[in-house]
């Protein structure tokens, strides 16, 4: 029996309905961003409890995820009126002609290669660049001079004297921040210890402590006295969108991208912290992240429930959690023009439809795909059956008419894709440990498998790069 989600209850009415329904999920969407607090008095890392949930929180959107196909509810009217603008110097994309595939021409063999020609990458304006002058390009004095404006409204909005902080200081106090994410400290004051053993004499050399402290207190990157209250992170907005305009600059199109999930870690209380088990950073921001294979980051979104910058058509054909790739896709396609990128993903994201509207816009992707996700008219053996196939088994089948090819292939477990660019030739090999010959085999591996395990990394290693430098000083604004 297929599951429905309904929306268009408040969280306080679907834990209602939860107690006389079959409920297998409620998914809690943010509070409003003009709340005063969206602090819960629930153990921090457990993400709260139903018995103390505030009140912001008990109004704000939820989906509830029913076991059987019954109606218990609407779309909310903000699903009902709202309609997404196409980027400018972008054509509407063809969503008209969308709609869920369900006729489908199954066919034994292999995609042919596609060679669609791209052009190679040209980085030679910064390989003579220093690392201090390659972070300008992206925080450059235009985003240095936001956070001195806001820092001084903040502070006059607090009833503070203006602080006056000068471009130089504003530099040197970003270079502090930077150091103590690779010169760590039990605390911040440390860097100005008198004792030899703590104290930092470029810190120390380079500001004082209390200067430090000042700056750190007002610090802002947006009006308090113009809050957009339908944005939950508008707190942040000015500055992502600087920082986003810059990485969309400087980004050289590359052929491959990745588009994954990634985790800011955060520890305090905010109505938009998640919770992903399984990932190296389990609570914080959830971005959606578009990188280059070696971890550029190309494009980004943060996850806010009900995002105002979101398409709703977008969402509704897809998802929304690969929604923001299309946007993201489209946004560059303002900057940078269209190019045939191909496109890696996971199973979160991957499905027929997406494959094919990416298809259509000379985009191609591939990506792992779900068991519930795939075709119920596709020939290909079940899950629980190839799993008795010795490792290196492979099966695939190729839907005609949307030109995609399905492939499953045995190794520690069943691996599933999806793709409208890689076939199965040429035939690869990986070696693996034989628990029976106890030794290295050598384990037949379509190409599809192969290619998608090269290119698909990309945000994951933008997190490690990230771990290894992570800001050392706390705060909340």
């Amino acid at each position: 029996m297929e599951p429905t989600f309904e929306r268009g209850f408040s969280l306080q009415e679907a834990l209602e309905i939860a107690y006389d329904d079959d409920i297998e999920e409620i998914f809690i969407e943010p509070p409003d961003a003009g709340v005063l607090t969206d602090a819960d008095s629930g153990d921090e890392d457990g993400g709260g409890l139903i018995d103390n949930l505030s009140g912001a929180q008990l109004r704000a959107q939820a989906e509830v995820r029913l076991l059987n196909n019954d109606r218990i509810g609407g779309c909310s009217a903000n699903d009902q009126t709202q309609e997404s603008t196409p980027p400018q110097g972008q054509s509407s994309p063809p969503l008209q002609n969308m709609h869920k595939l369900e006729d489908f021409e199954w066919i034994r063999g292999d995609l042919e290669p596609n060679n669609q020609n791209f052009p190679a990458p040209n980085y030679s304006q910064y390989q003579n660049m220093s690392p201090v002058q390659l972070f300008e390009l992206f925080i450059d004095d235009d985003i240095l001079s936001l956070l001195i404006r806001e820092t001084s409204t903040y502070a006059l909005f607090k009833n503070c004297p203006d602080p006056r902080v000068s471009l130089e200081e504003m530099k040197c106090y970003l270079g502090i921040l930077i150091l103590t994410g690779y010169n760590d400290l039990p605390g911040q004051r440390f860097y100005w210890d008198s004792d030899s053993d703590m104290r930092n004499h470029l810190v120390y050399n380079s500001m004082r402590r209390d200067r430090f402290l000042q700056i750190s207190r007002f610090i802002h990157f947006a009006d308090n006295n113009n809050p957009d209250i339908s944005d939950k992170i508008w707190k942040m907005r000015p500055l992502m969108d600087k920082v986003k305009s810059k990485f969309l600059e400087h980004f050289q199109p590359e052929e491959h991208l990745c588009y994954d999930e990634s985790m800011i870690k955060y520890f305090g209380k905010h109505s938009c912290k998640q919770f992903i088990r399984g990932k190296p950073v389990r609570f914080g921001y959830k971005m959606w992240c578009l990188n280059t294979t070696s971890g550029y980051l190309v494009n980004f979104e943060m996850y806010q429930g009900n995002n105002p910058r979101r398409s709703p058509e977008y969402e509704k054909l897809f998802g929304k959690a690969s929604a923001p790739m299309i946007t993201m896709l489209d946004e560059i396609g303002t900057i940078k023009g269209i190019q045939p990128y191909k496109l890696f993903f996971d199973n979160l994201f991957t499905g027929t439809n997406l494959l094919k509207y990416l298809r259509d816009r000379r985009y191609q992707g591939t990506g792992t795909v779900r068991e519930n996700r795939l075709p119920r008219e596709c020939p290909l053996p079940g899950k629980k059956a190839f799993e008795k196939h010795p490792r290196g088994s492979f099966d695939s089948i190729i839907d005609k008419g949307n030109g995609i090819l399905f492939v499953r292939w045995v190794d520690n477990g069943v691996v599933t894709l999806a793709s409208t660019c890689f076939g199965l030739e040429p035939m690869g090999t990986v070696r693996r440990y034989s628990k029976a010959e106890k030794r290295m085999i050598q384990v037949t591996r379509p190409n599809v498998i192969g290619t998608y395990n090269s290119h698909m990394g990309g945000t994951d290693l933008m997190d490690e790069n990230i771990s290894r430098y992570r800001i050392g000083v706390r705060g909340k604004k």
